[in-house]
């Protein structure tokens, strides 16, 4: 019976450990580069079909907010992308924004969103609609802040 409840207490602080192991691999890279810029990838996956819609709406809402916002500097660069086949039909994303901002703080802080918006888009109504039906025709969305690591090759 001490036997079993041994190697009961020895599974558990290895499983314990490994654990650690684990959380510890996959904990975030802290930034590396030397540049304060900061960069982050905004994924999105849309409804099949929908496609054409959804970069019509994005480029009428979205992308004159991002252009507003690198003009007053937050915002260094804004590229989109799409697949350049569309596979299985398995794809995680069919469209993706790459967003440079100028820095930690213009990353994580405010946005001045709301009064570009407002600026921009007198009709509120029809902004607040479309931008609605720009994430009804979604299956998905996510965002990948990432930190830089500037790697050296081996010598």
């Amino acid at each position: 019976m001490r036997r079993a409840l041994y190697g009961v207490a020895i599974v558990a602080l290895l499983s314990v450990a490994a654990a650690t192991v684990l959380v510890r691999a996959q904990a975030p890279a802290a930034q590396a580069s030397t540049r304060a810029e900061r960069t982050a990838w905004y994924f999105y996956r849309v409804k099949w079909g929908f496609q054409d819609e959804f970069v019509a709406l994005f480029a009428k809402n979205h992308l004159p907010g991002l252009k507003d916002q690198m003009e007053s500097g937050r915002i260094t660069d804004v590229r989109t992308y799409v697949p350049a086949y569309h596979g299985d039909g398995r794809a995680d994303w069919t469209f993706a924004v790459v967003i440079t901002y100028r820095d930690i703080a213009a990353m994580t802080g405010p946005s001045g969103e709301a009064e570009i918006v407002k600026k921009l888009y007198p009709d509120q109504a029809t902004f607040r609609k479309e931008e609605q039906r720009r994430f009804e025709i979604l299956d998905a969305h996510w965002d990948v802040p990432l930190n830089e690591l500037e790697l050296a090759p081996p010598r």
